[in-house]
């Protein structure tokens, strides 16, 4: 096409020499001009290259960090503080546990032995042997036992037949009441 302007302009002015000195004067400063906007343009694409990549870098070393996740952090932290001092107390409790547990089992089998030495401390044999001899006690005849049968929720009172009257019978007699409601 500058061919075409070029023929152009070499008819306008009717002259060639001039049209083409011109033409090859505009055609290097246009050529010029472009080469400068071209390498304005290379320019400003490398700044912003290098402004991209120094917000890239900038944007990497520097994180924001969040409030809420510092709160996160620290109630986490604390939880599993919680959590440590829990399971302490646990083990703590569990061995304690075991401790009494095994007391239990030692005081058990003691209160059996204790208990079988005691049966083996009282003989009936010398039980009666004392109360006859030492207290002269002897065992009752036939006609000295007096058996009552009752139901269980039966109550029986012995009460031995005086001749009380007046206000000692009647104090008697209410104290007697309040013996049978017991």
């Amino acid at each position: 096409m500058s061919g075409d302007t070029r023929t152009i302009n070499y008819y306008t002015y009717g002259s060639a020499a001039p049209t083409i000195k011109t033409m090859v004067d505009e055609e290097t400063r246009r050529e010029s001009v472009a080469y400068d906007r071209a390498a304005l343009a290379k320019e400003r694409i490398k700044k912003a290259q290098q402004l991209k990549a120094a917000t890239a870098v900038v944007a990497k070393t520097v994180p924001g960090i969040s409030v809420f996740a510092i709160l996160g952090t620290l109630f986490v932290a604390v939880l599993m503080v919680f959590v440590v001092l829990a399971q302490i107390n646990f083990n703590e409790t569990a061995i304690e546990a075991v401790r009494l547990s095994n007391q239990l089992v030692e005081l058990s089998e003691r209160h059996k032995a204790l208990e079988l030495t005691f049966e083996r401390a009282i003989d009936i044999k010398e039980v009666e042997r004392f109360a006859r001899d030492e207290l002269g006690m002897s065992r009752p005849d036939a006609g000295q036992v007096l058996l009552i049968n009752t139901t269980p929720r039966d109550i029986a009172f012995y009460i031995e037949h005086t001749e009380d009257r007046g206000i000692q019978g009647f104090g008697t007699f209410l104290r007697s009441l309040t013996d049978y409601f017991r």
